[in-house]
């Protein structure tokens, strides 16, 4: 039965891997009349099915789920092409009275989205530098440089991240400004209610070993040997996906299957600390318990927290 209430323009249903947002995404669709729109930057790669947990068909209820396999693994991922996609469905939506639900785990992806943020250009050539020193005397160096020349970032940024590095040095160098001088804000350009699901660490790391040792089970790896097929090894951003980038390690024999097992679990595990320490920086963001024990409440929880925001 769908709420009688009136929806506020967007709604974001974020936090970190393995929480239950995807599940809640589309609980609210079906409440709200809406519509979920991708929020988690691997998801958008066609292909990439089990290591993203991309809900199948069935899993969706019915409920029509955009910005999914849009791009092949070929592709380097772009945030400033994200927003600009998400904003276009969001404003669709809007206009055929429709709610659009947010979902999904890429912080800057959901900013970009639903803030006011602008992408400073690149410059092929300072990147194409930046980038061949970045091959020749590897991420450490760079890192140093960025720490000395913006502190904020080079705490923010970790010095294995050769591609973040490099951006932000091509940011510095292009806008002559702090990299964190670029960084969104919480000024909004939607009317937005944002629902946080919030898991204690020792509960979500187990969710995390479960959720991975059931992509194996269910062929992570022979996914990613298809993929490699199509690219994937290629691909700068889809290959550094978790669990692919593990698995693309054991199919080059860099190491066993059971190694990559563990190192994505233990990689995830970082990962949904470093989301959570994003989404918990935003004021705005409404955490819900999502815990084992209160699952079943969540769902009305956040329906109510929605029609409180409405009618406030």
């Amino acid at each position: 039965m769908r709420s009688s209430a009136p929806a506020p323009r967007v709604i974001t249903v974020v936090g970190p891997t393995a929480a239950g947002k995807s599940d809640l995404g589309v609980f609210l669709a079906q409440q709200l009349d809406g519509e979920v729109v991708n929020a988690d930057s691997m998801q958008l790669y066609r292909g990439m099915d089990i290591g993203t947990a991309k809900l199948t068909l069935s899993e969706r209820g019915n409920v029509p789920h955009h910005l999914l396999d849009i791009w092949d693994v070929t592709e380097t991922a772009s945030v400033a092409e994200y927003q600009r996609l998400a904003r276009a469905e969001i404003d669709r939506l809007l206009a055929a009275g429709r709610t659009p639900i947010l979902v999904g785990g890429s912080g800057l992806y959901v900013k970009g989205a639903i803030d006011a943020l602008e992408f400073p250009g690149t410059d092929p050539d300072v990147r194409a530098r930046l980038e061949e020193e970045l091959v020749d005397g590897g991420s450490g160096a760079l890192h140093a440089r960025l720490a000395a020349a913006d502190p904020e970032a080079g705490r923010a940024i970790l010095p294995s991240n050769g591609r973040r590095i490099v951006r932000a040095l091509e940011v510095i160098e292009i806008t002559g400004k702090p990299f964190t001088a670029n960084l969104p804000g919480n000024d909004a350009v939607y009317d937005t209610v944002q629902i946080g699901v919030d898991v204690a660490r020792p509960e979500l790391d187990e969710r995390i070993a479960l959720r991975v040792d059931r992509m194996w089970a269910a062929g992570l790896v022979d996914e990613v040997r298809a993929l490699e097929a199509h690219g994937l090894r290629e691909g700068r951003t889809a290959s550094r996906a978790l669990g692919y980038q593990q698995v693309l390690a054991a199919l080059a024999q860099e190491c066993t299957e059971d190694e990559a097992r563990a190192e994505t679990i233990r990689a995830t595990k970082r990962f949904a600390r470093r989301q959570d320490s994003w989404f918990r920086r935003d004021p705005r963001v409404h955490w819900l318990n999502g815990a084992a024990e209160h699952r079943g409440e969540l769902p009305q929880q956040a329906l109510a927290l929605v029609e409180r925001a409405v009618t406030a």
